[in-house]
Formats: structure tokens, C-alpha cells, sequence
């Protein structure tokens, strides 16, 4: 979809903003851009929608070599959003996120439905926020008007530069979290400007990370993180890569634990006789649909003989679907006070699959980092371990 070949941007002091700059995104992908100031990311960007032109070097948008494009028709093709977003303060929110349709000369009653369709997308009600000024609204709504005024003419190319770095952590996260959600939906073509390596790990399908106006790495953020191509993308993405790296390492089945399973409706001294087998000091109980109840422990079923699990079983808040990260495994393990989670099937919600403990969510991130230093699958790497431990 977009396609860098050897592009600089010199300026007529001398300095090189983007150095022979050659990469590729492809159609439905979100590339974020990370680095210092100054290291050429947002000009590279800029690029892109003419914005600013490049000393030499071409860029192609869908095949077609953007310099032969008309610069006002090429911006009504891609959509802009940048951190102060720039509404205008005299149209309402609705007025606002139909401009590029009433620019392309759309009928205003065509223009304004777009419009509303796109701000309930991003979660504003258009009944409640479309005939409001945008010094009514908060920096967060502010921030979503500017993505859906963006996505109104329904541009193939979303270009973002900062846009939620004006905001308070906690409006930041939400935000991230309600892009990613209308991405999976709308999946543009997406180039996102950030100096934050966890808000590019948290949103890339992959990650160009810029030096001195060149990309040291371009790769999917495990990949980054896991194995840093260069000592300065290692110092960029910092000494805790580790721990950042949980948020894209998705929990697998093979990193789970079997543990005893109870159901409900056993017999005491039946489930007693079980864990005392397998030597257990716990078990899961599920219901007669295998469904996920919670646990016993083996102390609770040394007491009278009769009855059923039902009696001495306790509820597990503890849990998360397969396929979700290792840092909410973590933050799970840290809110409930667990030693370990239980995971349950993304299809079925209530399907009981495993329990990842302390221990096996270490291997999951160890097995993840070795398996992309030598391209194989999580499952097929074995980890060394200290001979006695």
C-alpha cells in the first residue's frame, strides 16, 4: 500500500532529516514510527501526504508514484490526525467530521450521516455530541472526533502523528484501547508517530525504530524487543524489554499446567483419594459442563466423609481467555494475590483449558524470545536449564 524507495530529505542547511529511506506497509497495517526528536519520523511521515517533498526518492500510495498526484487531491485521499487536532472551533462536533465529505463536494445530508456513523464508531453519540463545540468537550473526546473526522471520506491511508500525547495517562490508555478495537474493524492502512516504545509495542503490527534519520529495525514488536538488531535499539527500547515484551506474548495451550480436576457433584472421599494420588495439594472444580467453578484444597476434603466438592469449593476470579497476554496474566496473578491463574477456551469462555503459573509464564517468555531468534515455533523450542534446579 505504501512503499518507500531510497527516500532523503535534505534541507538547505545541510541537514538530513531522512537518510535513503527504503520500507514497505502493507494494505490493513498499522506501522508505528518511534524515536527521539529530531530522528526524521514525522517527516517521514509528512512525506507521505506532501505535506513536506522529499530531496529524492519516490513513494508510491497503492502503486501510484505520489509525485504525479495533485497534493490537495492526495490529502482528501488520506487521513490526517495529529496531536492538537486541530477542529475547528466555530462547527460543531458533527459539522467538524464531515469536512472532507463536504470538501469532496458530498450532499450535506450524505456528509452529515457519515459523519454520525463515524462518531457513534468512536464512541460518541452523535444525538448527545454531534451539535456540541469542541470546547465542550474533553481532551479525550476531542482527541476521538479528530480519528472520526479522519476516517469520514473513508480514506484507504490513516496517517497519525502523536495523537493521544496530549492527554493524561489514563485517557491515553483509553484511548489506545478504543483505536485498537475501531482498527480490527475499519483496518486502515495506518503510519502512527510516537516517541513512547509502549504505546509503538502496544499498537504496531510492526515497528519501524528510527536512529539519526534511518530505521535501525523494522520488525513485529516481540521481535524488537526480543532481539534488538542493534546496540542502539537495544538502549531505545530499554533494559526492562523483558518485561514490555509480556504485552505482546500471548498465553499458548502448551504453556499451561494440568493440575487435578474435581467436578461439584463428586464424592468427598472421592476427590480426597485423587489428590492424595497425584500427591496434590489443590484441585479445579468444575461444573458437569467442564465449565470453570473454582478450587479446593486438599485440607478441605479431610473432614467428614460425606457430601460433595460443592460443600468446600471456593470461586476462582483469577482467570483470563487463552490468547491473552502474559502481562495480564501477571497483573491478574498481582490484583487476586495468586499463585496461579486459570485459562480458559477464547470460543467457549467457561471451558476450562489449564492453569499458567509464575513458573510457566517464564517459559512462555523465554520460549517466545528464543523461537523468534531462530525463526521456529514457540513449541518447538526446548530451554536449557541449570542441571539440579
Amino acid at each position: 500500500m505504501i512503499r518507500f524507495e531510497h527516500v532523503t530529505k535534505r534541507y538547505a542547511d545541510g541537514t538530513t532529516a531522512v537518510d535513503d529511506l527504503s520500507f514497505e506497509v502493507a494494505e490493513g497495517e498499522l506501522v508505528t514510527l518511534v524515536g527521539p526528536s529530531g530522528c526524521g519520523k514525522t517527516t517521514t511521515m509528512k512525506m507521505v501526504n506532501r505535506l513536506i517533498e522529499p530531496t529524492s526518492g519516490r513513494i508510491h500510495l497503492d502503486g501510484e508514484d505520489i509525485a504525479t498526484v495533485d497534493p490537495v487531491e492526495l490529502r482528501r485521499r488520506i487521513g490526517y490526525v495529529i496531536q492538537q487536532v486541530g477542529l475547528f472551533p466555530h462547527k460543531t462536533v458533527l459539522d467538524n467530521t464531515a469536512t472532507v465529505p463536504h470538501l469532496l463536494g458530498w450532499q450535506r445530508k450524505k456528509a452529515r450521516a457519515r459523519a454520525a456513523e463515524l462518531l457513534d464508531l468512536v464512541g460518541l453519540d452523535p444525538s448527545v455530541y454531534g451539535d456540541r463545540y469542541p470546547d465542550q468537550l474533553s481532551g479525550g473526546q476531542r482527541q476521538r472526533v479528530g480519528v472520526a473526522r479522519a476516517l469520514a471520506a473513508d480514506p484507504p491511508v490513516l496517517l497519525m502523528d502523536e495523537p493521544f500525547g496530549a492527554v493524561d495517562p489514563v485517557v491515553r490508555e483509553h484511548l489506545q484501547n478504543e483505536f485498537l478495537r475501531l482498527q480490527s474493524q475499519v483496518r486502515k492502512t495506518v503510519l502512527f508517530v510516537t516517541h513512547d516504545i509502549e504505546e509503538a509495542v502496544r499498537l504496531g503490527d510492526r515497528i519501524a525504530v528510527y536512529g539519526n534519520g534511518r530505521i535501525e529495525q523494522f520488525d513485529p514488536p516481540a521481535a524488537v524487543l526480543g532481539a534488538p538488531a542493534t546496540p542502539y535499539v537495544a538502549d531505545f527500547v530499554g533494559a526492562d524489554r523483558g518485561l514490555k515484551r509480556l504485552s505482546v506474548t500471548s498465553i499458548e495451550p502448551g504453556d499451561l499446567e494440568q493440575p487435578p480436576v474435581v467436578h461439584l457433584d463428586d464424592q468427598i472421599v472421592t476427590a480426597a483419594a485423587r489428590l492424595a494420588a497425584e500427591g496434590a495439594r489443590w484441585a479445579v472444580v468444575l461444573d458437569d459442563a467442564d465449565h470453570l467453578h473454582g478450587w479446593v484444597s486438599a485440607d478441605a476434603l479431610t473432614g467428614p466423609a460425606d457430601g460433595t466438592v460443592r460443600r468446600h469449593s471456593r470461586r476462582m476470579d483469577a482467570w483470563l481467555p487463552v490468547g491473552a497476554s502474559l502481562k495480564q496474566a501477571f497483573s491478574t496473578m498481582l490484583q487476586h494475590d495468586a499463585g496461579w491463574i486459570a485459562v480458559l477456551d477464547g470460543e467457549d469462555a467457561d471451558h476450562f483449558l489449564g492453569v499458567l503459573t509464575p513458573a510457566r509464564l517464564h517459559e512462555a517468555l523465554r520460549r517466545s524470545i528464543d523461537a523468534d531468534a531462530r525463526g521456529a515455533s514457540r513449541g518447538d523450542v526446548e530451554l536449557e536449564t541449570i542441571p539440579g534446579v
